[in-house]
């Protein structure tokens, strides 16, 4: 398949000009392969997925967030900033990232964590129509859906907020704890967003308004498996492959029992 018609596939589900003006999306290592057969995919292109992109002879890494956001002084092996792009350039391999556009996306992240926590009648709210808020089918406890969080989404819920009924929420995956005002504004009870900061969660307490941070991975790496399947459906001659390096960045600590 033509690298432009992967591409033309992409900006369709995920048009690159709803993304936010700090964002770089798109293209961001090019490749003299015109031709492309294999695509790993991550949400984020750490050394270990460079590496592993290079070991599964993929012609094209595609992830959420932007391996390259401000300039590079210079593409090193060995400086933190440059190494995986170093590894990719090295091996031929093209990067492809779709950040707060597929934030955007119907069928990107927020709309796919509205489908796994059961979310109905989810709207976008302006101004980005990144976060969406929608009603849960019927109310119960705010420790009840936290528990339900922790158990779609596998991870461990931090609770902002007394217990209370909850039936309106809102979402926003990755680092949302900035705009909850946006989702007291749009009627919520509660906002499930990946990060919050202890600032914001105190605000949004004052606000009325319940917060659950579930995890910046944990909260987008949901939207990976539905994206490859719609780039299955409207790509030909294409493998995708998610990252089995494709790790959180934080852990819980293993127990000693």
């Amino acid at each position: 398949m033509k690298l432009e018609s992967f591409i033309e596939a992409m900006n369709t589900l995920a048009p690159p000009e709803t993304a936010l003006g700090f964002d770089n999306c798109g293209l961001l290592i090019g490749t003299e392969k015109s031709d492309i057969r294999r695509v790993l995919v991550a949400l984020d292109c750490t050394c270990a997925v460079a590496e592993e992109a290079a070991e599964l002879c993929c012609d094209l890494v595609l992830t959420h967030h932007p391996l390259i956001f401000s300039g590079l002084k210079r593409i090193l092996p060995c400086d933190p900033s440059s190494a995986a792009v170093y590894k990719l350039i090295r091996s031929g391999i093209g990067l492809f990232a779709a950040h707060t556009n597929l934030d955007a996306a119907e069928g990107g992240v927020n709309t796919e964590l509205c489908n796994i926590l059961g979310i109905e009648n989810a709207i976008a709210v302006p101004p980005e129509n990144i976060m969406r808020v929608g009603d849960l089918p019927k109310p119960m406890s705010l420790d009840e859906f936290a528990r339900l969080v922790e158990e779609k989404l596998g991870t461990v819920a931090h609770i902002s907020g007394t217990d209370r009924l909850v039936s309106r929420v809102a979402v926003m995956g990755g680092s949302g704890g900035g705009d909850c005002a946006y989702a007291k504004a749009y009627g919520a009870d509660c906002y499930v967003t990946g990060e919050c900061k202890h600032s914001q969660a105190i605000e949004a307490g004052v606000m009325g308004l319940a917060v659950i941070a579930a995890g910046h991975f944990e909260t987008e790496n949901p939207v990976l498996r539905p994206l490859i399947e719609y780039l299955k459906a409207n790509t030909d001659g294409v493998e995708y492959i998610v990252s089995r390096r494709n790790t959180p960045v934080f852990r819980t600590a293993k127990s000693m029992t």
